[in-house]
């Protein structure tokens, strides 16, 4: 199989909308979470937190350029344009000769095209859709239109596995290119905030409440978590075959050097650890190395108690006890859902790249019954590692594991 590395990062999130903004926000050790009025003015939600992008549509971004674009589109270009610019490929032909892929995903697409167009079915009137409506609301709207966007011409491979939709497409495309069908690959994952996710975690008590004391939450691995909170944002890394990019000079960021991804096949749900822990041991298989080689684990810490508890039992299974520091970004930006996988897979890798390791954000007591484990807390951890690890488990029972390597 062929290396393949990552020669280019872009983001779009609520900690920044460039990696390097996003990082340094990171260090500053505050989280993003918001109270939301929009949120407060829906009859039976218990929650009004989110954790907003605050991303605004360029203004190059005319009409014409983003005529089938709704603004998780919108976000995935950004990042892909930060992406291809760091990677020096923004105008280089060999964008669209066919080997440079896209594998990208969300939970869904536009939230307003979905609105327009179900507005046919409750209202029986054709008000709003367009010949774009569709085109904007599909699942595979970022993929498509980062290729239409580019003029790529290579494989589309389009994820729309919830939470692991963006880790399983950058695992996907590393396959692409490792088994060589594929030179190249744009891939990531984004989500447009919309209340409709807020109202189906609510409704499972999976979201947080603590409206008037935003900065205290999320709270993974805590003893008093309460829930997740929803945020939204893009993220895209370049990746590449190695000789490729040396080839044209490119700087290397980092490597991706091993994935594993399963499914629990039990309940769409409640997660499995033991599932869990075999996709894990997938990538380290995969990457040829053992468990006490991974120097850091970025967990996908929902900040719920299933979810919590059952990551933590497959970690534990995997690394035993006290073995590998952990932490979750999602203390941070909240659960950004399609995104989360791409944006944690980036900030993994830029502190793989810097050496510090953030801390997980409002632990302040840890679970007793996911005691044992090394949660990096306070101002966060210096760590000389080659190796760091990315989990994201998803409803439906998809489990994702990203091995991530040094340049």
């Amino acid at each position: 199989m062929r290396r393949v590395v990552v020669t280019g990062m872009g983001i779009v999130s609520s900690l920044g909308h460039s990696i390097s903004s996003a990082y340094e926000r990171l260090k500053t050790l505050e989280n993003c979470v918001e109270a939301s009025l929009e949120l407060s003015e829906y009859k039976g939600l218990q929650t009004c937190l989110w954790a907003p992008s605050k991303f605004v549509r360029p203004s190059e971004y005319t009409r014409k350029v983003v005529r089938t674009m709704s603004p998780v589109s919108m976000m995935a270009l950004f990042a892909t344009e930060e992406a291809l610019r760091q990677a020096g490929l923004y105008d280089d032909p060999v964008v669209k000769g066919g080997r440079l892929g896209v594998a990208y995903g969300s939970c869904s697409g536009g939230v307003d095209a979905n609105a327009d167009f179900y507005s046919v079915l409750m209202d029986r009137e054709i008000k709003n859709v367009t010949s774009a409506t569709y085109i904007k609301m599909m699942s595979q709207t970022c993929a498509v239109n980062l290729s239409v966007h580019f003029g790529t011409t290579g494989r589309l491979l389009p994820t729309g596995t919830a939470c692991t939709s963006g880790s399983l497409a950058i695992g996907e495309a590393y396959e692409a290119i490792a088994w060589g069908r594929q030179d190249m690959m744009i891939a990531g994952g984004a989500e447009e905030f919309s209340a409709t996710q807020v109202a189906v975690f609510d409704t499972l008590f999976a979201t947080s409440r603590r409206n008037d004391r935003a900065d205290t939450t999320p709270r993974a691995f805590d003893k008093n978590r309460d829930g997740l909170v929803v945020g939204d944002g893009a993220a895209t890394l370049i990746l590449e075959e190695r000789e490729h990019a040396l080839q044209r000079g490119a700087t290397i960021i980092a490597e991706i050097a091993g994935f594993g991804t399963n499914t629990d096949g039990r309940h769409v749900t409640q997660p499995s650890a033991v599932t869990q822990a075999r996709a894990i041991m997938l990538a380290l298989e995969d990457a040829e190395l053992s468990p006490s080689d991974i120097g850091y684990v970025n967990a996908h810490g929902t900040a719920t108690e299933l979810g919590d508890i059952t990551e933590c039992e497959a970690l534990k299974s995997v690394f035993g006890e006290t073995s590998v520091p952990i932490s979750t970004i999602k203390n941070y930006t909240g659960h950004t859902l399609g995104a989360c996988g791409a944006i944690e897979a980036a900030m993994t890798i830029e502190m793989l790249r810097n050496g510090w390791y953030a801390p997980n954000l409002n632990l302040d007591e840890v679970d007793p019954r996911i005691e044992g484990l090394d949660f990096i807390r306070g101002s966060g951890r210096v760590i000389d590692t080659e190796f760091a690890m990315s989990n994201n488990f998803a409803f439906g029972g998809v489990n994702t594991s990203l091995i991530l390597r040094r340049a």
